[in-house]
């Protein structure tokens, strides 16, 4: 496929940061992506709490499906806009590799226990794993991924004028231009990975039974209209289970276009000609429509009440967070109880001492972490059943 000229080129890749021999069948961003698939911390999304904590069905999404079901959407968003696939799919696939065990609950956990030492963020800690925690080549540490691909990961949501301390640290090694847009690629990652979890999380907030199809249509114009469409273009169809799925197809479909025709329209405003220029225009070119936002905006509204909000998900918030502050504080007071090679690279001083912790604990599965706990500590504060 022949590029746009506001695309990534990787012929014009500012390179990595440990040069590297060119391989003779892929392109710089397609070596990113497959180091990122092949990395412990993207296997390790198989065990990280997306919306449920240790789901007790086999069809609710955890981190790792999560992921991939945004490359896709990401991917053909690419395709269609003529930019590099491959960079936009590795941001797609590595935008959730810096959560800590049990989602948000996690990460405020450790931002609560690290408040001395600089605090957490998932994104800077994603930065940190494929620059640093990830050892997989004798030569250096991390993934030695390319300039673009780390700087779409720093900026995916947009420019970042007072970076946290681990992103601060990736970006003074190298930097990445924090104040400016990232590329497109990057900025289709990140509405793919919106376009995704706004639709998903619907599906799986159904099949949990905190909602049924009625009380969206009621509260939410957007999926009323589409829900219209559907039942309208399946008349004979009365099992609903059947129906969600195509709902979650028809939304996304819409917003795909809008997404496009959008996009579009802002490149063509800014007569955009290379990558340099989506990144100084000042404003976000990847997204939807205003109209389209303001109907989303319902969506994750009615989402975030009936869902991330739900009883059922709320009441593991607060034990989740004991597991997570409970590790923390037991392997700070002691680092030898950590792993391998963990104790003996620990920081006898603060902070790095605090942040070295911090790393080992955000890297944990939700079912090691659950483990470790009753092993250091004792009985888990979460339910016995997710202790598997």
């Amino acid at each position: 496929m022949t590029l746009a000229p506001y695309a990534a080129h990787w012929q014009a890749s500012r390179g990595r940061l440990h040069p590297e021999a060119p391989s003779a069948t892929r392109s710089p961003f397609a070596r990113d992506r497959d180091r990122i698939i092949h990395s412990g911390a993207f296997r390790r999304l198989r065990y990280k709490t997306q919306v449920f904590v240790a789901p007790d069905g086999d069809h609710f999404r955890v981190r790792l499906t999560h992921s991939l079901e945004v490359a896709q959407i990401a991917r053909s968003l690419a395709r269609a806009l003529a930019v590099d696939e491959d960079l936009t799919e590795a941001l797609a696939l590595a935008h959730d590799l810096g959560h800590p065990p049990f989602g948000h609950s996690g990460e405020d956990a450790l931002e609560r226990v690290m408040a001395q030492c600089g605090g957490f963020d998932h994104n800077g800690h994603a930065l940190r794993i494929v620059t640093q925690l990830e050892c997989r080549h004798p030569g250096f540490d991390g993934l030695n991924l390319t300039w673009e691909t780390l700087e779409g990961l720093a900026k995916h949501n947009g420019p970042i004028f007072e970076p946290g301390w681990a992103l601060a640290g990736v970006d003074a090694a190298w930097p990445l231009d924090l104040a400016s847009h990232a590329g497109l690629e990057a900025q289709i990652a990140a509405i793919a990975d919106d376009i995704a979890y706004d639709n998903h999380d619907l599906d799986d907030g159904i099949r949990a039974g905190l909602f049924d199809i009625d009380e969206v249509v009621a509260a939410v114009p957007f999926v009323a209209e589409c829900w219209g469409a559907v039942t309208q273009r399946w008349p004979g169809i009365s099992a609903r289970r059947r129906l969600v799925p195509e709902l979650v197809r028809e939304q996304m479909g819409r917003m795909v276009t809008d997404l496009l025709v959008t996009t579009r329209a802002r490149l063509a405003a800014i007569d955009a000609a290379s990558a340099d220029d989506i990144r100084g225009a000042g404003h976000t070119i990847a997204g939807l429509s205003d109209g389209l936002q303001a109907e989303v905006q319902a969506l994750k509204a009615f989402l975030r009440e009936r869902m991330y909000r739900a009883p059922a998900v709320a009441r593991l918030r607060d034990p989740s967070e004991e597991v997570v502050t409970g590790l923390f504080a037991a392997l700070h007071a002691d680092p030898a109880r950590l792993p391998g090679e963990w104790p003996a690279t620990c920081p006898a001083g603060e902070p790095g001492r605090a942040r070295h912790v911090g790393d080992y604990v955000a890297g944990m599965t939700d079912r090691y972490a659950l483990k470790l706990y009753e092993r250091l500590i004792g009985p888990s504060p979460l339910p016995q059943e997710m202790v598997t």
